[in-house]
């Protein structure tokens, strides 16, 4: 039984190194590109609750935007307490570009994002015409002044209707050195970038920091609306679109960056806890095949490798390596030493701790706490 549980694992790493897109490679990266020649309007919509900290330097970073084109932003404050409004209106706005509004309170049935997204794009599609595209943001996103052309221009060379990037994540905690570059690698295993650009796929896939969305893609979906009770807002709409026959692109950012720091392992686990069981649809099943299959593809490898005996050992060793391996682009990428793969069977039992502790957290009726929001009533 240990021997073919052995080669399973080698299986599955066979099957993900070389059938699975292509997941572990350094992917597509979203570089300057010359400006379009012609700039149609855009609407950026950011919602923001409680962004004190990082929403001056967003807001600046997207007014001083070089941009041929209308450019209207929009700042949905989201029940705010700590002021974030308030800093938004006293940044300088030579061109008159941003508008600051206060967001309603949420009714039933919706999440806490995605009214306040709901709100801009009300106010955003009185701004662009109907060839126009809505750039959807985060407040803790800085923008290089050629991101905005730079994704408008890939949008229109490749007839795109959606194009999102992952923007570059704070890398300077010890926390974060150990923890975010995997969060890369894991979400590029579970929507692998070729995969997503793919019409033959029905893998979609998008990172909310940045997602450029042509206006007619928007209102062929039914707008924000039919997306209104999701928790994975990100993903949700690039399905949404995908399914309407919409084109998807999804890279890395060379031009757009969070400022956000995760300071200790507490706030890893909190990104991750937050979604995790909604990923698994709060299915107990589904997080009980999740969580062998990640057994089996992580840790039995280097149970193998530290405990195991002859052939047994050398399939655990071969299969750890190669896991290894597929780690390094992403290092790589982060500008990590490449002992740091070492320890990812580590970093994989953190994450699979996570979402155990997120599935807990949602049966408890605890629920996972953002922004002073728990998840468990989101959209009650």
């Amino acid at each position: 039984m240990l021997f073919g549980s052995a080669l399973t694992s080698l299986g599955a790493w066979i099957y993900l190194s070389l059938f699975h897109g292509n997941f572990w490679q350094k992917g597509p990266i979203l570089d300057q590109k010359p400006a379009p020649a012609s700039a149609p309007d855009v609407a950026v919509v950011i919602p923001a609750r409680d962004e004190a900290e990082s929403i001056g330097a967003c807001l600046t970073s997207l007014l001083e935007q070089d941009y041929d084109g209308k450019l209207s932003i929009i700042l949905i404050d989201d029940e705010s307490t700590d002021g974030t409004a308030d800093i938004a209106r006293t940044l300088p706005d030579p061109h008159e570009r941003l508008t600051v509004i206060t967001g309603a309170k949420r009714p039933a049935g919706w999440s806490g994002k995605l009214w306040a997204v709901h709100q801009g794009e009300q106010e955003a599609l009185t701004r662009i015409g109907p060839y126009g595209y809505v750039l959807l943001t985060d407040a803790d996103i800085m923008h290089a002044p050629e991101h905005l052309a730079s994704l408008v221009a890939k949008a229109r060379e490749d007839d795109l209707d959606l194009v999102s990037e992952m923007v570059a994540l704070n890398c300077e905690s010890h926390a974060e050195r150990f923890l975010v570059p995997a969060f890369v690698y894991f979400f590029a295993m579970l929507y692998p970038f070729s995969r997503i650009a793919s019409e033959h796929s029905r893998i979609a896939g998008a990172a909310g920091g940045t997602i450029l969305l042509r206006r007619r893609a928007l209102d062929r979906i039914g707008g924000i609306k039919a997306l209104r009770g999701a928790l994975i807002d990100d993903c949700t709409l690039a399905a949404h679109v995908k399914r309407s026959g919409g084109r998807l692109y999804l890279g890395h950012s060379a031009l757009a960056w969070s400022i956000r720091p995760y300071r200790g392992m507490k706030d890893v686990w909190h990104m991750i806890a937050r979604t995790a069981y909604v990923q698994l649809r709060y299915s107990p099943l589904l997080l009980l095949v999740t969580v062998l299959g990640m057994a089996m593809i992580w840790l039995l490898p280097i149970g193998l490798t530290l405990f195991g005996k002859g052939r047994e050992r050398r399939i655990g060793l071969l299969t750890y390596l190669l896991s290894c391996l597929t780690f390094v682009p992403t290092l790589r990428r982060f500008g990590l030493p490449l002992w740091r793969a070492i320890p990812l069977p580590l970093v994989a039992a953190f994450y699979m701790a996570a979402t155990i502790g997120s599935a807990i957290d949602h049966h408890r009726g605890v629920g996972v706490r953002w922004k002073n929001r728990s998840y468990t009533d989101e959209t009650s």
